[in-house]
This record gives structure tokens, sequence and C-alpha cells, in this order.
């Protein structure tokens, strides 16, 4: 019972309401040629767990589409599966994607947690529904993301019991199917998957095939910041965290204070080490925790960190690579 009371405790510190097409916006008027601007729309992809809007008023990324979109910057919010392989998860992304779900256009992916080896998955699954040199992913940010796995979920694939495990992923896959009915989707949802892929040895296994812009070693500096993928030449950046607890007032704040434990005295932002998100061209590690990344809980954080700004920021920066 207690394991399973620790499970529930770390569940509830991953599962941060998202959203998806229904939050998205277009520019505002008069914003053309505006700070963050792109040439081509923002996609922000979430993490695991990720659902649509809460009563049309709550997303994923809190706030953080509104104040891109009030500078030039057209975005959607992607959905895929709330819990499944990254790899399974990449495929629907690529397949929305080139079915014109978010538009015609080309995007800019920005990946919080999991989406971003979603993401990556996403870029080779994209390539190969194009003709050379049209795939439709022309860059990829990876905000806090799982590049190199998380002890976290290492942690928990060794603490649940074989005997238990398909009922916890009863349980979790049932809340995948609330989170279906909640936002209008239709995903397959499978909570072990999600946790393996999670894993070390999980990433490891999927950075074998779409490992693009990690590093051949743990924190090594080898990124590429740039691939060519079927002739697709795909920009790669990375933002990172390093706090647990930074706001008293955050009721997630103990949850990742839990779900850190594993990390020891290695710099982690509650459920991945800082030197796991990196990917690409790495932008930095910030004062954040996981759950800020995205702004959340409505907005709760360290006071000299602004998360939204960080996102028009890389957003200026897209707009100024001609992105």
């Amino acid at each position: 019972m207690k394991k399973l009371i620790a499970m529930a405790a770390i569940a509830a510190s991953c599962s941060v309401p998202a959203s998806q097409a229904l939050a998205a916006c277009s520019a505002w008027s008069g914003t053309g040629g505006g700070y963050t601007d792109t040439q081509n729309p923002i996609l922000l992809v979430h993490g695991v767990s990720g659902f649509s809007t809460v009563g049309g008023l709550i997303g994923y990324f809190h706030t953080i589409p509104l104040n891109l979109c009030r500078s030039g910057a057209d975005v959607k919010v992607a959905s895929v599966s709330a819990f499944n392989y990254s790899e399974q998860r990449g495929q629907q992304l690529a397949n929305d994607i080139n079915n014109n779900r978010y538009g015609s256009g080309k995007f800019n992916i920005m990946a919080h947690s999991q989406g971003a080896p979603t993401s990556r998955a996403a870029i080779t699954f994209d390539a190969s529904r194009n003709g050379w040199g049209n795939g439709r992913i022309k860059s990829v940010t990876s905000v806090h993301g799982v590049n190199k796995g998380s002890k976290t979920a290492d942690a928990l694939n060794g603490l649940i019991p074989t005997g238990v495990q398909g009922g916890i992923a009863g349980l979790a896959n049932a809340v995948g199917g609330l989170i279906n009915l909640l936002s209008g989707a239709s995903h397959s949802q499978d909570a072990l998957a999600a946790l393996k892929t999670l894993t070390t040895n999980g990433t490891n296994d999927l950075n074998s095939r779409h490992g693009y812009g990690v590093s051949s070693g743990y924190c090594t500096n080898d990124r590429a910041s740039q691939v060519s993928v079927r002739g697709n030449n795909i920009k790669l950046y990375s933002w990172s965290g390093d706090r647990v607890l930074t706001n008293v007032l955050d009721v997630t704040d103990p949850f990742l204070g839990i779900t850190s434990l594993p990390f020891g005295w290695e710099q982690s932002d509650g459920l991945v080490a800082e030197c796991s998100q990196r990917m690409g061209y790495h932008i930095g590690a910030r004062a954040a925790n996981h759950v800020d990344a995205v702004n959340h809980l409505f907005g709760a954080r360290e006071l000299w960190h602004d998360p939204i700004a960080m996102y028009r920021q890389q957003a200026n920066r897209l707009k100024n690579a001609g992105l």
C-alpha cells in the first residue's frame, strides 16, 4: 500500500493539464514582423499525461500560446497519447502533421518533457513520409526534455513489483481513457510503455534510432545543433532546469521533492537530470523545475525566472534564424 501511495504522489507530480489545438492562437492583428513572428508556425508538444484544456480554460502550456501570439506568432498545440512509448507518440505526431491537423505548413516544434523524444522520433517518421527535402519539421526545441532518460523512471521501474504492474497500468490506462474523453481524442494508452520508454535503457534504445542532437556520452558536449534527415535540415535547441523547490506556494513542489530523491546530489528539475535535458544547441540551465517549465502551477515559480520569457526569446531566436 505504501508503494501505491508513493506511486500516486509521483503520478500527481507528473500530471499537469495539457492543451491541444483548442489552445492554439493566431498572431494578433497588427503584430506582423513582431518579436515572435516566426516564418513557420510554432507547434507545442506536451509530455506524459498530457490532455486538452480543462473546462476550456487551463492549458498544459499555461498562457504560453497567448504570450507568443501577442507578438506575431501563430501557435498550434499538439495532441498525442498521454501514456505510450515515445516512438508511438512520435508516429502519431508525424501522422497528424502530415494529415494537416495543425495546418498545411511546416513547423517549429517546442516540446516539453517526453515531448522532446517524441518530437525526435517524429523527425524520422515525417522525413520518411515526404519527398527528399520536403519534410514538415523545421526545428525542434527541447524544454526540460527527457533526452538521456530519467532516474525517477529508473527507480519507479524497479520499485513496482511484477505482480502488481498490471493493476497499476490498468488504472493509469483508465486515466488515459478519461483524458481521451475530456479532450475528444482517441489515442491508444499504455502506461507501462510510457514508464519504460523514459528509463535510461528505454531512452538509449530510442536514441539508437532517433538520436538527433543527443550527445554520445552523458553530459558531453558533442551534440549536433543541426541535422540533415533525407535532405531536411532541422535545427535543434534546448534549455534545461536545475532546481526542484522554487516556490513555497506551489503545491507541486513537495511532490517534485519526492521524485528528485533518485538523483541524490546531481542537479535536476525534480524529474530529469539537468545533463539529460540537453539537446542540440543548449541555451542554458535556468532556476526552474519540471512544472515551472510550462508555467505551472498557474505561474507559481522562482521569483527571478520567467518561463514565458524563455518561449518568447526562443521564438525570436527562430525568427532571426529565418525559421
